[in-house]
């Protein structure tokens, strides 16, 4: 990665650093520095870019919620009481994960937002034309992915576009405006304007290094989970595809893997040493970039949060006091019995995201999915798009219709593929468009666990399939805690937060709250 962005990560850029959505909205105080003072060349519009815009991008928040809410996890040996409350599906208007997104999402939005405000104000000479518009064009990319993270937690239907959606906010607003919410059809059009602007002005992928950075494999990938989200499946299939040709990465083998049997001693310090040579568990642990579309860099002595932290106190093993392990019946979908070493699993996943001083006896995996990097025990990059997300989509976009069937299949068969390290997955059999949901539902829930996408994914699909959340009797200590919540409930979609509320009386809150 460029030594430029490392810069600015740890240098503060004078008013570049903001604080919350509110901060478009600020006082202006004696001697502060303002915009027409700091944004004079096209430089400076890189430098707000890499050190503001680019580190207001996070989906650490999305990814808490969704383990939690559903059902990826249970309550670990060290858990006393840390989001209980949320576990056990109790949602208000003040649950701090739902402000969160909200506000992290409107940061990204704000600081775009003031990117292109300053833009407006400055002629780049000749020679900075295509870096200028590449400026913008990466700012516009991640301002369309803050509003599909918005839109997918806070729209109660996003294939509507009479629905209603989110703050549609394309400026700088003035201290004392209060915006209502638009309708999914004025955000959508809105987050298309931003990435058709994106494709036609960004910089070939030289300009930065990919999967950091914005690029137009990015782009494609945003416009094909937003298709999907929509159910656009015309589109959305022809995005995704766009992606598998374009890109130039290929799905992550799960092989080599040490000799001897998995789960071995000897096995396992080769497995889960500080450097090895499965590509998969390389591809976690931030040793290669494998099938990674776009990557949110967290590197040692940079900004940004431990993603492992969400889940352990300080190590990923049975001694850094988990908080929360993985969900037994999750576990159930990784161990995939290994036709050829009886008692161990052929599915890579089963090692590379559980730890191995697991206590199977007892029911507690370790989540390990984060291992950390050298000198950061907690601390990964973390992956907002990878390619096999875009053969899920593809599976569903076929799914649809009964003369697709075999291809879905034959997408979810290709992830499962890569995941076997001794054995070939058998091609799933469709008879129905609910068999083909709930299987790529089942993949989904296997490749993209504490990733984000459970909560959404069983919101937009879970009616269709016949599925909801699937927690097992033993994931928690508490013989109370209901293990699954009706697929129609109104907490599949998140609460406009209270402070939002309270500063904003021309706000609509969602049903149910």
């Amino acid at each position: 990665m460029k030594n430029i962005f490392y810069k600015f990560l740890t240098v503060c850029f004078a008013c570049t650093v903001l604080v919350s959505c509110n901060d478009a909205i600020d006082i202006v105080q004696e001697g502060e520095l303002n915009d027409a003072t700091v944004f004079k060349t096209t430089g400076d519009l890189e430098k707000y870019l890499l050190g503001s815009v680019y580190t207001s991008v996070d989906i650490t928040n999305q990814i808490k919620f969704s383990s939690v809410f559903t059902d990826e996890l249970k309550v670990g040996p060290s858990n006393t009481g840390q989001d209980q409350g949320l576990y056990r599906y109790v949602l208000t208007p003040g649950d701090g994960y739902a402000t969160a997104i909200w506000q992290q999402n409107y940061t990204s939005i704000n600081r775009v937002n003031r990117l292109i405000e300053a833009a407006q104000k400055i002629t780049p000479a000749a020679s900075e034309t295509a870096q200028y518009n590449n400026i913008l064009a990466e700012a516009r990319t991640l301002r369309a992915l803050a509003y599909l993270n918005l839109e997918a937690y806070f729209s109660p239907n996003m294939a509507d576009n009479n629905a209603t959606g989110v703050i549609l906010i394309d400026r700088v607003p003035a201290i004392q405006e209060q915006l209502p919410r638009s309708n999914n059809g004025a955000i959508w059009a809105f987050v298309e304007s931003d990435l058709q602007f994106a494709e036609a002005n960004l910089a070939p992928p030289s300009s930065h290094n990919f999967p950091f950075f914005v690029s137009k494999t990015l782009v494609n990938a945003i416009r094909a989970r937003m298709y999907l989200y929509r159910k656009n499946y015309t589109l959305a299939k022809q995005y995704a595809q766009n992606v598998l040709s374009t890109s130039g990465v290929t799905l992550t083998p799960s092989t080599p893997v040490p000799s001897g049997t998995p789960g071995s001693a000897t096995w396992n310090t080769a497995f889960y040493a500080a450097a090895p040579t499965n590509p998969y568990r390389r591809l976690w642990a931030d040793l290669n970039n494998g099938e990674n579309l776009f990557t949110l860099s967290r590197p040692v002595n940079g900004t940004g949060g431990n993603i492992a932290g969400i889940y352990t106190t300080n190590t990923t093993n049975l001694s850094g006091s988990p908080l929360w392990t993985v969900g037994l019946n999750l576990f159930n979908v990784l161990n995939v019995p290994n036709p050829a070493i009886a008692g161990t699993s052929a599915d890579i996943r089963r090692y590379a995201f559980i730890d191995p001083t697991s206590v199977p006896a007892q029911g507690v995996y370790i989540i390990d999915k984060y291992p950390g990097k050298t000198n950061a025990p907690l601390r990964n990059d973390i992956k907002v798009f990878r390619l096999s997300e875009m053969y899920f989509i593809l599976a569903e976009c076929e799914a649809q219709t009964p003369t697709g069937y075999v291809a879905a299949a034959n997408y979810i068969k290709a992830v499962r593929d890569a995941r076997r390290f001794n054995t070939t997955a058998p091609l799933p059999v469709y008879a129905t468009k609910v068999d083909a949901l709930r299987d790529i539902l089942t993949e989904r829930r296997a490749e993209l666990a504490f990733e984000g996408h459970r909560y959404i994914d069983l919101k937009r699909l879970g009616g269709e399939a016949g599925v909801s959340i699937d927690r097992n009797p033993n994931d928690d200590f508490n013989p109370n805690t209901p293990l699954t919540l009706n697929i129609t409930d109104y907490r599949f979609t998140l609460p406009i937060p209270s402070a939002e509320l309270l500063g904003n009386p021309s706000i609509q809150q969602n049903p149910g709250y």
